[in-house]
């Protein structure tokens, strides 16, 4: 470790060789590493990325070859079968282009976010579905980490500057997400004021059943830095005690948690793939069944 960055030996399968001109692997690179899965990172120039095609093979593959009607592994796929497909499905492409062109104005990186496309969003939304509930092979940390890759996309950009921090309740590591309340609808504008929310607080749950102390742990990281307002992410709807206690802390101290279980998050998933609507608009929804509960 170097002033607090992973490094170790890696392969590195795409090193710039200048005396031939050409990409090579290498072997033994020194490189920092993701500290979670021990993979290379390669760092690129940023200048490098204006010369990136506005149109281009890999933007194609990526956010508008459907991948699942070709492979159900996307990563096997290679550029012939993608070709033979285009060649059957011209359709699709001139699609691609068109919209390239629409958007041409588009034609720059968001320097701090980047979301991700529809098919890796149904590839989270499939691997949460089939994570069991409890602690079971690091299940809980497995939510947590798709959860918090998700959202962001989901609800980028009227909730931006996502963070995902490492909190400590009685010697137990919790993750939580926050969000920036942009105020970009409003609905977030409402929270503002009702709430005082300049920041959006979630907390994770990977729990067969939410208890009692779920719901006061969130409503102990409520506060006027973070805003009055809460999700509670979690699989399944709250049972009757804890729906009342989440009334019961609106009743007593204006404090509103609202629960997002698996179902919201495939309703989504499955806006933020058609367009149709917001996937904000699912936490609106919920929120305003949750206040019409409250007296």
């Amino acid at each position: 470790m170097i002033n607090g960055i992973w490094y170790k030996a890696s392969r590195v399968d795409n090193v710039y060789d200048y005396r031939k001109n050409e990409f090579v692997p290498k072997e033994g690179a020194q490189v920092p590493v993701n500290p979670h899965n021990g993979m290379p990172l390669i760092f690129v120039p940023k200048r490098w990325m204006r010369f990136t095609p506005w149109i281009n093979y890999d933007d194609y593959f990526k956010h508008h070859c459907p991948h699942d009607e070709l492979s159900h592994v996307a990563e096997e796929l290679t550029r012939v079968e993608v070709l033979n497909y285009n060649r059957q499905n011209y359709g699709v492409v001139e699609d691609y282009i068109s919209v390239k062109e629409r958007t041409f104005e588009d034609c720059h990186n968001d320097p701090l976010f980047s979301q991700i496309p529809v098919t890796s969003a149904k590839r989270k939304l499939a691997l949460i579905k089939k994570l069991p509930t409890g602690k079971i092979g690091n299940a809980d940390k497995r939510y947590e980490d798709t959860i918090g890759q998700l959202l962001p996309s989901l609800l980028y950009p009227n909730l931006d500057f996502a963070q995902v921090q490492a909190r400590t309740d009685s010697g137990v590591s919790i993750r939580d997400l926050i969000f920036y309340n942009t105020r970009a609808s409003e609905f977030l504008t409402e929270l503002l004021n009702d709430y005082g929310s300049r920041q959006i607080t979630m907390e994770m749950k990977n729990v067969t059943a939410v208890k009692r102390e779920h719901i006061d742990q969130l409503n102990r990281y409520l506060s006027e830095e973070l805003g009055n307002f809460g999700l509670l992410v979690t699989r399944h709807p709250l049972k009757k005690a804890e729906w009342r206690r989440t009334i019961d802390l609106w009743s007593g101290q204006r404090k509103a948690i609202v629960a997002l279980t698996d179902f919201d998050i495939e309703q989504m998933v499955e806006v933020f793939e058609s367009k149709q609507r917001d996937p904000l608009d699912i936490i609106k929804k919920k929120y305003v069944e949750y206040r019409r509960a409250c007296p």
